[in-house]
Protein backbone atom coordinates (compact mmCIF):
# COMPACT_ATOMS: atom_id res chain seq x y z
CA UNK A 1 0.00 0.00 0.00
CA UNK A 2 1.16 3.48 -0.81
CA UNK A 3 1.69 5.22 2.56
CA UNK A 4 0.27 8.50 1.24
CA UNK A 5 -3.09 6.88 0.38
CA UNK A 6 -4.94 5.39 3.32
CA UNK A 7 -8.56 4.44 3.97
CA UNK A 8 -10.74 7.27 5.23
CA UNK A 9 -13.23 6.61 7.99
CA UNK A 10 -13.94 3.80 10.41
CA UNK A 11 -13.51 0.14 9.48
CA UNK A 12 -17.11 -1.03 9.54
CA UNK A 13 -17.14 -4.36 7.68
CA UNK A 14 -14.64 -7.01 6.52
CA UNK A 15 -15.49 -10.01 4.38
CA UNK A 16 -13.83 -12.52 2.09
CA UNK A 17 -14.49 -12.56 -1.66
CA UNK A 18 -15.52 -16.12 -2.57
CA UNK A 19 -15.89 -17.98 -5.90
CA UNK A 20 -19.71 -17.78 -5.76
CA UNK A 21 -19.38 -13.97 -5.89
CA UNK A 22 -17.28 -13.97 -9.09
CA UNK A 23 -17.63 -14.16 -12.84
CA UNK A 24 -15.80 -16.90 -14.82
CA UNK A 25 -12.66 -14.72 -15.02
CA UNK A 26 -12.41 -14.57 -11.22
CA UNK A 27 -13.46 -10.94 -10.88
CA UNK A 28 -15.97 -10.26 -8.11
CA UNK A 29 -19.29 -8.82 -9.28
CA UNK A 30 -19.60 -5.07 -8.75
CA UNK A 31 -23.07 -5.60 -7.32
CA UNK A 32 -21.60 -7.79 -4.58
CA UNK A 33 -19.10 -5.06 -3.67
CA UNK A 34 -21.89 -2.48 -3.66
CA UNK A 35 -24.01 -4.73 -1.43
CA UNK A 36 -21.16 -4.94 1.11
CA UNK A 37 -20.87 -1.15 1.07
CA UNK A 38 -24.63 -0.87 1.61
CA UNK A 39 -24.41 -3.27 4.57
CA UNK A 40 -21.61 -1.22 6.11
CA UNK A 41 -23.57 2.00 5.58
CA UNK A 42 -26.58 0.43 7.28
CA UNK A 43 -24.52 -0.71 10.25
CA UNK A 44 -22.90 2.68 10.80
CA UNK A 45 -26.08 4.71 10.18
CA UNK A 46 -28.20 2.45 12.43
CA UNK A 47 -25.68 2.93 15.24
CA UNK A 48 -25.87 6.72 14.80
CA UNK A 49 -29.68 6.77 14.41
CA UNK A 50 -30.11 4.29 17.28
CA UNK A 51 -32.59 2.34 15.22
CA UNK A 52 -33.80 1.23 11.82
CA UNK A 53 -32.44 2.86 8.65
CA UNK A 54 -32.90 2.33 4.93
CA UNK A 55 -30.85 3.31 1.91
CA UNK A 56 -32.34 6.33 0.17
CA UNK A 57 -29.62 7.00 -2.43
CA UNK A 58 -26.16 6.08 -3.64
CA UNK A 59 -24.16 8.75 -5.45
CA UNK A 60 -21.24 8.66 -7.86
CA UNK A 61 -19.85 5.16 -7.63
CA UNK A 62 -17.05 4.15 -10.00
CA UNK A 63 -14.84 1.08 -9.78
CA UNK A 64 -11.11 1.82 -9.88
CA UNK A 65 -9.83 -1.77 -9.55
CA UNK A 66 -11.32 -5.26 -9.57
CA UNK A 67 -11.75 -7.43 -6.48
CA UNK A 68 -10.49 -10.99 -6.98
CA UNK A 69 -11.43 -14.30 -5.40
CA UNK A 70 -9.56 -14.60 -2.10
CA UNK A 71 -9.25 -10.86 -1.48
CA UNK A 72 -10.47 -9.52 1.85
CA UNK A 73 -12.82 -6.61 1.23
CA UNK A 74 -12.69 -3.92 3.92
CA UNK A 75 -15.36 -1.22 3.94
CA UNK A 76 -14.69 2.08 5.70
CA UNK A 77 -17.45 4.56 6.54
CA UNK A 78 -17.31 8.21 7.54
CA UNK A 79 -20.42 10.15 8.56
CA UNK A 80 -20.29 13.39 6.59
CA UNK A 81 -23.62 14.92 7.51
CA UNK A 82 -26.58 14.29 9.78
CA UNK A 83 -29.82 15.91 8.70
CA UNK A 84 -33.20 15.82 10.41
CA UNK A 85 -34.03 12.27 9.22
CA UNK A 86 -31.03 11.41 7.03
CA UNK A 87 -27.41 10.43 7.46
CA UNK A 88 -24.92 10.96 4.63
CA UNK A 89 -21.87 8.69 4.64
CA UNK A 90 -18.69 8.59 2.60
CA UNK A 91 -17.96 4.91 1.97
CA UNK A 92 -14.73 3.37 0.66
CA UNK A 93 -14.07 -0.26 -0.28
CA UNK A 94 -10.50 -1.55 -0.12
CA UNK A 95 -9.15 -4.95 -1.18
CA UNK A 96 -6.45 -6.61 0.87
CA UNK A 97 -4.62 -8.85 -1.54
CA UNK A 98 -2.96 -11.30 0.86
CA UNK A 99 -0.93 -13.06 -1.81
CA UNK A 100 0.76 -9.71 -2.62
CA UNK A 101 0.47 -8.15 0.87
CA UNK A 102 -1.12 -5.02 -0.56
CA UNK A 103 -4.15 -2.90 0.22
CA UNK A 104 -5.79 -1.14 -2.72
CA UNK A 105 -8.78 1.16 -2.97
CA UNK A 106 -11.43 -0.46 -5.15
CA UNK A 107 -14.25 2.07 -5.14
CA UNK A 108 -15.95 4.81 -3.15
CA UNK A 109 -19.41 6.32 -3.03
CA UNK A 110 -21.72 8.49 -1.01
CA UNK A 111 -24.63 6.67 0.66
CA UNK A 112 -27.65 8.49 2.05
CA UNK A 113 -29.56 6.61 4.72
CA UNK A 114 -32.91 7.58 6.27
CA UNK A 115 -33.96 6.75 9.84
CA UNK A 116 -37.37 5.08 10.19
CA UNK A 117 -39.80 4.65 13.05
CA UNK A 118 -41.70 1.46 13.95
CA UNK A 119 -44.27 2.18 11.21
CA UNK A 120 -41.63 2.61 8.52
CA UNK A 121 -41.98 6.38 8.36
CA UNK A 122 -39.02 8.80 8.47
CA UNK A 123 -38.10 9.80 12.01
CA UNK A 124 -35.73 12.38 13.44
CA UNK A 125 -32.15 11.26 14.00
CA UNK A 126 -31.37 11.77 17.69
CA UNK A 127 -28.59 14.13 18.73
CA UNK A 128 -25.21 12.69 19.58
CA UNK A 129 -24.71 11.55 23.15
Amino acid sequence: MNDSVKPRGELTLRTLAMPADANPAGDIFGGWVMAQMDLASGIRAAERARGRVVTAAVKEMAFELPVKIGDTLSVFTDIERVGRTSITLSVEAWAHRARYNSLEKVTAATFIMVALDEDGLPKAVPGES
